[in-house]
């Protein structure tokens, strides 16, 4: 499933990602902390609420 991803940086260092569909979002101390991270709160999320067919 493709989604998409928005990074938007932290002030304090870091950096956030978000999920416009789910409204998902994530911290993470670099780009790539943040994005596994939405990608396992996403995950998650779809377990939780499965998307209708």
């Amino acid at each position: 499933m493709l989604s998409r991803a928005v990074l938007i940086p932290d002030q304090e260092g870091g950096c956030v990602t978000m999920n416009p569909e789910t409204g998902i979002t994530t911290p993470g101390e670099t780009i790539e902390d943040a994005f596994a991270n939405l990608q396992e709160a996403t995950e998650l999320y779809l377990e939780e609420f499965p998307l209708m067919s």
